[in-house]
């Protein structure tokens, strides 16, 4: 048996932290009830499983709280407006939803059910807390039970009543691996497949290609003053380095040693903006998308795929358009010059991240020398960065080997290689020398150029004080300085302290956790995590609309174009949009993943794993398998053999009779019980 204690909360679950003399100022203390000075506020809300509630605003240090009853229709993520309530002192800043403002989606995805004569409709999204009524045609039923669906919601506004939806469209079966990965993407409102429209206009685009080709070759000649080479590159060193699986091609490097102990490097960017013009059809369909997503067996492209594989691809022994970023290097890896313009190329190989490796490993193979020569470089520019303060996390990321039905037969860690930091490396170095060029014209000529930056802002206090705490509790502390702050030096001593043991996992989750969202904006406030003042993503336009803009306005700044200033909040509202499109890829990543682990551990029910207790929380301990890095709960209602008091707040469990103890960090045998693809559940009970 367990029973939870019930603890105080300074925090709720979303990680907005309060602050109880700052509360104080808001509320009249004099009354037995607690008004808030301010009255309304809009804001996006946030809705549990349960259906409660919580929005967060700039003004308030604390999200409102809303319970069920008050949500007045409104749905996860919808843009709200909402009046504060007077409460006792003690139980934070409650509301009720005056108004939907913003839908935050209308379609959902979700399964049939049928039973005798009616047909309801189960959501994948378990935040949609009232039944959606299925409005009754033709489409309706021919649906049979347990097929996956999308259900377009009708304008809803009477909470007194249930929201009514329509099927637009069936996906297939429940279960099925494709039909479940569409329902991912189709669930985080994307797209899998392309308009017509959208592709009979890349088709046309490809079919003029040859005919524009030749044209562009007469009109590419140097914008600003060039290094050595010029601005064809065709018979230039050049290679792509990827992973195995790559179908587009956004990056190659080329290399040229100078002599005298000076070498020409060059960045070379698919050059999506000579094929994808502002306001086409195309465009407007790639700021829909925002970004290509990744899915654990796939990938959705943000352009058709005529353009993203071919056309923009910087394909091998092809001659290629490229937006180019060109260095002279010195043996320090310093930059001596450095100029950017439209330029050809054509690659002469396309590396896999392994096949370059090995070409390093074996010290010989097909360009040893540039391959050799430029890793070094690389490396002096890393140990650079590094001792600058940029943050370096290692790699964690999951896959997962698929049967050709799709069903995960097995699971591993992607291993970092050499190769994959002199990529990473060279792409740091090309989005900031572009930034830098950017804002120094700016300051050279002053003009207010709008640019698109990717930022990064320093971590909350509050948020490193709730990681410091959870650190302490599994031997680990961060030194904070006397503001209040961390250094990004003190986070990378720490997570080099901790490579290579179990808890590594463990606590870099945590950190990045406690860290700022990476966003875009036109706004340059410098880039925390990479100890960059000047930052922007131009190395991949086939698969990030930013990238597209940025490639956009350098284009014209090297022209002496000017941009208007009024411009500058349409390329703000559309780096919000790419960052919002970004987060919903990511999750929708995520949960690929997900429900490929959950399948994967569906076959080892009864088995036993190592595990690390990663969270405790009200309803039991999160615990991670040492091993596969799945993560399952151990529900406090499995605790057996004593009374088990929950203690999150200390993160800690421990059994009132026997003494024994939990909390995180700990290592514990865990046997698997269950897991359940609908709830998106794994379940361990604790051994021993």
């Amino acid at each position: 048996m367990s029973k939870n204690k019930k603890t105080q909360k300074k925090h709720n679950n979303h990680g907005h932290g309060g602050n109880n003399e700052h509360n104080r100022n808001k509320y009249n203390n004099n009354s037995k009830f607690n008004a808030p000075s301010i009255q309304k506020i809009q804001g996006e809300i946030f809705i549990t499983a349960k259906g409660l509630g919580f929005v967060k605003n700039t003004e308030l240090v604390e999200d409102v709280k809303i319970n069920k009853d008050d949500l007045n229709t409104a749905l996860h993520k919808d843009t709200v407006e909402v009046s504060l309530s007077h409460k006792k002192q003690g139980q934070g800043i409650q509301g009720k939803v005056d108004k939907v403002i913003q839908r935050a989606k209308t379609n959902f995805v979700g399964t049939i059910k049928r039973k005798e004569e009616v047909i309801y409709f189960e959501p994948d999204d378990k935040k949609v807390y009232r039944d959606i009524a299925i409005i009754q045609d033709r489409k309706s039923e021919r649906v049979e039970s347990n097929q996956k669906v999308i259900l377009e919601m009708e304008p809803w506004t009477d909470p007194q009543k249930n929201p009514k939806g329509k099927i637009i469209k069936v996906l297939g079966k429940k279960g099925d691996h494709n039909v479940e990965m569409e329902s991912i993407v189709y669930e985080k409102g994307f797209n899998p497949l392309f308009p017509e429209n959208i592709e009979k206009e890349a088709q046309r685009i490809k079919e003029q290609a040859p005919a524009d080709f030749e044209k562009e070759i007469q009109k590419r000649i140097a914008v600003a003053d060039a290094p050595p080479s010029s601005w064809d590159f065709r018979n230039t060193v050049t290679f792509t380095i990827d992973p195995f699986d790559a179908k587009d091609f956004d990056d190659a490097l080329s290399f040229k040693d100078l002599g005298n102990g000076t070498y020409e490097v060059g960045i070379h960017i698919a050059d999506v903006t000579h094929y994808v013009t502002e306001g086409s059809l195309i465009d407007k369909e790639a700021i829909k998308r925002g970004t290509s997503i990744y899915l654990v067996d796939r990938t959705i492209p943000m352009l058709p795929e005529v353009l993203s594989n071919d056309l923009c691809s910087l394909n091998p022994n092809e001659d290629k358009l490229a937006f180019s970023a060109i260095f002279i290097l010195d043996e320090n890896c310093e930059v001596q010059e450095r100029w950017f313009g439209e330029t050809i190329i054509n690659s002469n190989k396309r590396f896999s991240y392994l096949d370059a490796q090995d070409v390093l490993d074996k010290n010989e193979g097909e360009f040893y020398n540039e391959l050799r020569k430029m890793d070094d470089l690389a490396l002096l520019k890393r140990t650079r960065r590094t001792k600058n303060g940029a943050i370096t996390f290692g790699s964690n990321e999951v896959k997962f080997k698929l049967n050709k039905e799709g069903f995960p037969i097995d699971v591993y860690e992607k291993e970092l290689l050499e190769t994959n930091e002199l990529i990473e490396d060279f792409m740091l170095l090309a989005n900031r020398e572009v930034s830098e060029y950017v804002d120094k014209l700016n300051k050279k000529t002053g003009a207010t150029n709008p640019f698109i930056y990717r930022i990064h802002d320093v971590p909350k206090q509050e948020r490193i004080s709730e990681l410091n705490d959870y650190l302490r509790k599994i031997g680990y502390e961060l030194k904070i300085e006397k503001n209040g702050n961390v250094s990004s030096q003190e986070i990378n001593y720490l997570l080099d302290k901790i490579q290579g043991i179990d808890e590594e996992d463990l606590i870099t989750k945590a950190i990045l956790k406690s860290m700022a969202k990476a966003i875009y904006s036109t706004n340059n406030i410098g880039h925390y995590g990479l100890a960059f003042k000047h930052y922007t993503h131009f190395t991949s336009p086939i698969r990030r609309y930013p990238d597209v803009m940025a490639h956009r306005l350098l284009k014209k700044y090297l022209k002496n174009e000017k941009v208007p200033i009024e411009d500058k909040n349409k390329y703000e509202q559309l780096s919000a949009s790419s960052s919002r499109q970004e987060v919903l890829a990511v999750d929708a990543e995520r949960d690929s993943i997900k429900y490929k682990y959950i399948e994967y551990m569906s076959e080892r029910i009864g088995q036993e794993f190592n595990g690390i207790i990663t969270s405790i929380v009200d309803w039991g301990v999160y615990v991670q398998d040492i091993d596969t890095k799945a993560e399952g709960l151990v529900r406090a209602s499995s605790l057996k053999g004593d009374f088990f008091r929950i203690d999150p707040k200390n993160y800690r469990i421990s059994g009132e009779k026997s003494g024994k103890s939990y909390t995180l960090g700990d290592k514990i045998k865990i046997k698997l019980i269950g897991t359940n693809l609908d709830k998106r559940t794994i379940d361990f009970e604790i051994l021993g």
